[in-house]
């Protein structure tokens, strides 16, 4: 299978994804919009992974090629392929297909227990989370899970269509580039844990990656 994926800054890339498709053999390519790289024709790949980043969906007057990617997204979208998007990258999915993002009430950074709907994962599961924003459910998208801190924390549209607010990708690599870099928003508060707290619960990230690896399996079959 061919995996496209959109990376939105240097330290926020596939994750343990990457780990997940070597092992099955499956091709990878990327387009870095902030390097100003294009992305390929919908006919070069498979699946479409769509991944985080500190900007917010609405910020196109910073990032002027985030209407660009909407557009790519929902054509991705139109055409059948199976579309994974993981914290901005769910919020992207839901602004292409005409849903409201906005900021959350509080931003919710750490290691929080989610509850699941719909099968997706046990309930509840801790997972990691680095969002402000939130967005409401696009048209047609069944409603996978929540937090006491914020309620739309997945959903899918269809078979194809999934949109995750949390982070089941990350590795204990991932987490030290994202504190390294976005450090400074750990301020510590009721649903915002400190750098030492992070990093002592690195070790839910093994059970999130086989979540990961489940999810991405049902749909590997559908591409």
């Amino acid at each position: 299978m061919r995996i496209h994926y959109f990376q939105h800054v240097t330290f926020e890339g596939l994750g343990y994804i990457a780990d997940w498709a070597k092992a099955k053999g499956h091709t990878i390519t990327v387009t870095k919009w902030y390097e100003g790289q294009v992305p390929p024709a919908l006919e070069d790949f498979d699946m479409l992974i769509v991944m985080g980043g500190p900007m917010g969906v609405y910020e196109e007057d910073i990032h002027p090629w985030l209407s660009t990617e909407k557009e790519f997204i929902r054509q991705a979208i139109a055409a059948g392929k199976p579309v994974l998007g993981i914290c901005l990258g769910s919020q992207l999915i839901a602004a292409a297909l005409g849903a409201r993002v906005y900021p959350n009430k509080q931003k919710e950074i750490g290691w929080f227990p989610v509850q699941f709907h719909d099968g997706i994962a046990p309930s509840p599961t801790t997972v990691f989370h680095w969002h402000g924003d939130t967005f409401d459910l696009p048209e047609n998208a069944v409603h996978l899970a929540e937090t006491s801190a914020c309620k739309n924390q997945a959903y899918r549209i269809g078979d194809r269509v999934i949109g995750l607010q949390f982070h089941f990708e990350i590795t204990p690599e991932a987490l030290e580039g994202m504190i390294s870099h976005c450090g400074h928003e750990l301020v510590p508060n009721t649903y915002v844990q400190t750098a030492a707290e992070i990093r002592a619960h690195a070790h839910h990230a093994q059970n999130t990656n086989i979540l990961i690896s489940q999810l991405l399996d049902g749909l590997e079959k559908l591409a």
